[in-house]
């Protein structure tokens, strides 16, 4: 009897799962980015690269003097970091990493380790008391890591058998280093987690680093994605799945061409960056300056195809409407979508298809021109691994800069995208919500809700 009577007047005890789930809703902490850093095609540093990117240039080069192996191949071409000092813009080594670190060090952890230093510094964080390092984790990925480490190890193997094989050649190799190097040096003990999902993998360790604030084990985290894999079997081997422009050699800038009609494949290219994000009470109480709430993270898969999307963007459609959810936004308050796209006549058309699945109609906006995409990969290439990351700190400066990254080398639509795709030019508009969108090879899909935070 009793028992009856308490179902009766706590109807949710029959459902003990749905009370848990809300219960934990209810207590999920909110999430601020409060630093940024990124080493890109267009620079060391995120202000110059985020420069470059609104000015319309390019980073997208030529890369035949790297190795003799390019100019057998039919993409020729790749988004580099540039060399060069660090007041100019480019990469060395040597100003952000002890000749020691640079030796244990593959290239997507160096670059990690300096746009994670930029980070820090531009949200005021480097602990040194243990409380403060107890709460401070890091969540950064690579999609392929090291593989010029694989590659020169295997053939010294095969020439000169196991003597030839470098003591560091397994901590090189190892993506979940790069997150591990930052932990050691800064010595951050919360949670030390590296996700790797193809080219969604920026987004999904930003999104689970999220989450980690969310539920309470930690307080700030270093998350974001890194890549370098610009060698010639690597490119070889994404030439050889027809995933790559290759009628560019000669004309590398413009290559990179998503949502063009004649667009013919991406650019690989390589980089890093990373948010510092924090728990919004953690910020205020330390006076951090705020750039943005992390309102929404939306996961789905296609499960449909190896390397292709659903011609419809069923997958990416998923992705973004969980992240609304989440979020607890309709699809009419989203400002801008900072899309995928990375120039492959397949894929940009899936994921425009599902965009303007989600954001026209009786929610959401009344016509295709009203809706605003671009896709920054026309600048940077696709860094594969680390273009989550990079694109979600793009997606954050276009709401405090009010501004629309421009799509540069979309000269001509094809049929069905409607949409504003910023083309050729950045656009001022009044941004508050942004949807940043990732996808990647097994049908993985990925979808950040950034928001401006209002007191």
């Amino acid at each position: 009897m009793l028992g009856s009577r308490v179902r009766a007047d706590f109807p949710f005890l029959e459902h003990p799962p749905l009370l848990i789930l809300s219960i934990f809703f209810t207590a999920m902490r909110r999430v601020v980015v409060t630093g940024l850093g990124a080493v890109t095609p267009l620079g060391v540093g995120i202000r110059r690269s985020w420069k470059r990117l609104l000015d319309g240039q390019c980073g997208v080069v030529n890369v035949n003097h790297r190795d003799k192996r390019f100019a057998e191949q039919p993409c020729q071409i790749a988004a580099v970091v540039p060399q060069g000092s660090r007041d100019d813009g480019g990469w060395m080594a040597s100003e952000w990493l002890s000749r020691n670190d640079e030796r244990k060090m593959a290239l997507f952890a160096q670059y990690a380790m300096a746009a994670t230093e930029e980070a820090l510094q531009d949200a005021g964080w480097k602990p040194t008391e243990f409380e403060q390092r107890e709460v401070t984790g890091v969540c950064l990925g690579s999609g392929i890591g090291n593989f010029e480490e694989i590659y020169n190890t295997a053939v010294a193997y095969e020439n000169g058998g196991y003597k030839k094989v470098n003591p560091l050649f397994v901590p090189k190799l190892l993506i979940n280093l790069g997150a591990g190097h930052i932990s050691m040096k800064y010595g951050f003990m919360g949670p030390n987690h590296a996700a790797t999902t193809a080219c969604t993998t920026g987004a999904h360790s930003i999104g689970d680093a999220a989450r980690f604030i969310a539920c309470g084990d930690a307080d700030v985290m270093v998350a974001g994605g890194a890549e370098s894999c610009i060698h010639p079997l690597a490119i070889g081997g994404f030439a050889r799945a027809r995933s790559l422009a290759t009628d560019f050699n000669d004309n590398p800038e413009k290559a990179s061409r998503p949502f063009d009609a004649d667009r013919k494949g991406f650019v690989v290219g390589e980089g890093a960056a990373v948010l510092i994000l924090e728990e919004l009470e953690h910020a205020r109480a330390r006076g951090a300056h705020i750039y943005a709430e992390l309102r929404g993270y939306g996961c789905s898969s296609d499960a449909h195809h190896m390397t292709a999307p659903k011609e419809n963007g069923e997958g990416a459609f998923m992705a973004m409407k969980k992240a609304l959810k989440q979020a607890q936004l309709p699809p009419s308050a989203v400002d801008y979508v900072n899309a995928h796209a990375t120039s492959t006549v397949v894929g940009d058309a899936a994921e425009n298809a599902a965009i303007k699945t989600l954001l026209l109609g009786a929610e959401g906006k009344q016509k295709p021109s009203d809706v605003n995409v671009s896709s920054t990969k026309g600048a940077v290439g696709h860094l594969l691994g680390g273009a989550g990351a990079v694109e979600a700190v793009f997606s954050v400066l276009a709401i405090q800069d009010n501004i629309i990254p421009p799509t540069i080398n979309l000269d001509r639509l094809a049929n069905g995208f409607e949409c504003n795709y910023a083309a050729k030019h950045a656009q001022p508009r009044q941004i508050d919500v942004v949807l940043t969108n990732s996808f990647g090879f097994g049908g993985t899909n990925s979808s950040l809700c950034f928001a401006r935070h209002t007191k």
